[in-house]
Order: structure tokens, then C-alpha cells, then sequence
């Protein structure tokens, strides 16, 4: 699967379709309205293009954004891996959202909601 974020100038390939979303309550993703699909970080997601990066609070995850149109491209870990990568599900190719469900190539996706807001 392809996506990329609104000017095209990153790109973003993963390896299938998430097996489900996480909408996570922290500060940041709030206010970004994140929506993540979730991926080993073991290198099957490839970004291509420059990225900007956002590291704050206590500097465990970068928020990576393409610094012409602004759109937040994934997550990654600073350091020692927590095992996946985060991708912003809204700029994977087919992805759509449809009387209150969110759609990826026409089929529903799960979305777990993640109480990360006091940790």
C-alpha cells in the first residue's frame, strides 16, 4: 500500500493494510487529530522524501511532517524501538471515511481508542 501527504513530496509505502487504527488521547495527537496505523518497526515501512521533525515532553518519539504542506507523515522512536512505527492512516491511498466509519480501500476499520493522555 502507497500514501503520501498533501503535495506529494513524501511518500509512504507499507507492507498491507493495518489490521486496525488507534486514535490515542495525548496532548499531541489530539490536537493533530491523529488516527495511526500501526507496523513493526523492522524496516517494512519505507518514507521517502525529507521529513521535518517534532521531539518534545520527554524525547522518546520524533513526529515526522513534510515541511512544505505540513501534513504529519509517522512516528518513530528516538531511541530504543517500542517494536512499531506509527503512520497516519489518512494519507494511505483509499483511505476514506463514511457515516462515522473509517475506510481503507472500502473495508471498515476497527479503531481502538488509547488513554495515553496521563502517560
Amino acid at each position: 500500500m502507497t500514501g503520501s501527504c498533501h503535495c506529494g513530496a513524501v511518500r509512504i509505502e507499507v507492507p498491507h493494510a493495518p489490521e486496525w487504527l488507534g486514535s490515542c488521547n495525548c496532548s499531541i495527537c489530539r490536537k493533530i487529530g491523529s488516527l495511526m496505523a500501526y507496523y513493526p518497526d523492522d524496516g517494512s515501512v519505507r518514507v521517502t522524501g525529507e521529513t521535518a521533525t517534532y521531539i518534545w515532553g520527554d524525547r522518546m518519539i520524533a513526529l515526522h511532517h513534510c515541511p512544505t504542506c505540513a501534513c504529519f507523515t509517522h512516528w518513530e522512536s528516538t531511541g530504543e524501538s517500542y517494536g512499531r512505527i506509527g503512520v497516519s492512516s489518512r494519507l494511505l491511498d483509499g483511505f476514506a471515511v463514511s457515516e462515522g466509519r473509517y475506510l481503507l480501500d472500502g473495508r471498515a476499520l476497527e479503531v481502538r481508542y488509547l488513554d495515553n493522555a496521563d502517560t
